[in-house]
């Protein structure tokens, strides 16, 4: 199996470092992060990733979710998966209808991101 390329999108840069840290552990490529939801579909769009790791608040005002329908209209075959701390039902249902390909609630393990990613 070739190396999974991912672009990690995430506000807090510690918990963006952990991504990657735990993405390169099973061997997944990153290959670009961003920070803002103002950078984000650039990073995205150059980088050409098979996977999307999108958090759903990002701050300003776009969020995940926003710049997921951006991707998904532009590169329908990115996989998009959203890590986010909300699992409340309206966060969820938005979620939904943006063509996720997993939804997973922080903090996740390894095991959970190296499934999503995997499998």
């Amino acid at each position: 199996m070739s190396r999974a390329t991912i672009v990690i999108v995430e506000d807090d840069f510690l918990i963006a470092e952990d991504l990657r840290g735990m993405c390169e552990e099973f061997g997944a490529s990153v290959l670009g992060m961003a920070h803002a939801a103002d950078e984000a579909f650039a990073v995205i769009e150059k980088a050409k990733p098979q996977y999307v790791l999108m958090d759903v608040r990002l701050g300003g005002k776009r969020d995940g979710v926003d710049i997921a329908q951006q991707v998904y209209d532009a590169m329908p075959e990115t996989k998009l998966i959203f890590i986010t701390g909300s699992n409340e039902p309206p966060t969820i249902e938005r979620i939904k209808q943006d063509h996720p390909f997993r939804i997973l609630i922080k903090p996740i393990s390894p095991r959970e991101l190296s499934e999503a990613i995997t499998s």
